[in-house]
């Protein structure tokens, strides 16, 4: 099998095995031994890596921290077909992988479309959590609500993807340049991820029938119908206690598409983090790490805050030790 990440960015506390569920084999990055099972969900265009930093301080807190790569991605199954990726699916997947497991409790932790089909799993209520944590997507309902000119938009990748073949072919031109850089180029902090990181998504992109696996995701759930039989069956409150970590600076979401929210989670706590993009987990680490431990040891939540500070430029900070020095002077 490829070996997508290399062991020089591999944690030696993070060990990763093969859970078999719903018929699929899982390539899982898990950590820790606790009693507990923390799931950890993945979104589009990434892999189990991208909770690398989560995952040890899950197993701090006394869970065994699971990161699987969903299907389709990394060294996971690879269904062939649209239908394969439908939401109905997906949602069965995490639910075996909690019963693989062993455990009795477990928190939901999600990003992207791991956080579309979370959303989905606490809202049906497949299986008892715990606790859930959303990372940059909006409830579905909140979603429809806060949908705007600005919001379709930004929304115009979805579109794209529903045509056969284009994406798979736009996305690997130039030898998968765009899948190099997808993450670096749309972040804030462009230090967080620099090339060995984009490589890392790149190879895990380029498997054969990566591509095509990823893009399925949005297919089944507009072309084939998700979307639209989940609203069918409505949007029951969540009971399930819940936080939401934003990045504000999202190139794909407007903060408007996360108000409301409350109205249909009863236990709701949001953080939003300006000046941090949609990859938050990723990008400000400490800090979202330092949210979700509050969170699941039920203490108050951390804010996250830019300050502004006034620097003079060198010339100025020059001018001002001329004039203090001949002040001394007199």
């Amino acid at each position: 099998m490829p070996e997508i990440v290399p062991k020089k960015l591999r944690d030696p506390r993070i060990r990763t095995e093969f859970v078999d569920a719903n018929g699929l084999r899982f390539e899982v990055d898990k950590c820790g031994a606790g009693d507990r099972l923390a799931l950890c969900l993945h979104g589009f265009p990434e892999h189990s890596f991208s909770w690398r930093y989560q995952l040890p301080v899950l197993a701090e807190l006394g869970y065994e921290a699971w990161a699987p790569n969903l299907r389709g991605y990394g060294n996971s199954s690879k269904p062939e077909g649209v239908l394969a990726y439908a939401l109905e699916y997906l949602l069965e997947d995490v639910a075996q992988l909690i019963d693989a497991s062993g455990h009795q409790e477990t928190v939901l932790l999600a990003h992207d479309w791991g956080a579309v089909i979370a959303w989905y799993f606490a809202i049906r209520q497949i299986r008892p959590l715990s606790h859930l944590v959303i990372c940059n997507v909006p409830h579905p309902q909140a979603m429809q609500q806060g949908f705007s000119f600005e919001q379709l938009k930004r929304s115009w990748y979805v579109f794209f993807f529903q045509i056969p073949g284009l994406a798979e072919k736009m996305l690997s031109r130039e030898d998968g340049k765009a899948m190099r850089d997808i993450m670096r180029s749309s972040a804030v902090d462009k230090d967080r991820f620099p090339d060995e990181v984009g490589e890392v998504y790149w190879r895990n992109a380029m498997q054969p029938g990566a591509l095509t696996a990823m893009v399925n995701y949005y297919r089944a759930l507009v072309r084939g119908g998700g979307a639209k039989r989940q609203r069918d069956q409505g949007f029951p409150t969540i009971e399930t206690p819940t936080l939401m970590v934003w990045g504000e600076d999202d190139v794909a979401l407007t903060k408007e598409t996360t108000y409301g929210t409350e109205n249909y989670v009863r236990d709701f706590t949001i953080r939003y983090l300006p000046r941090v993009s949609h990859w938050v987990q990723q990008e400000q680490p400490e800090a979202v790490n330092a949210m979700i431990s509050a969170f699941l040891q039920g203490r108050n939540v951390p804010e996250f805050s830019w300050q502004s500070v006034l620097t003079p430029v060198e010339e100025e900070v020059e001018q001002v030790q001329e004039v203090k020095e001949e002040v001394m002077q007199l």
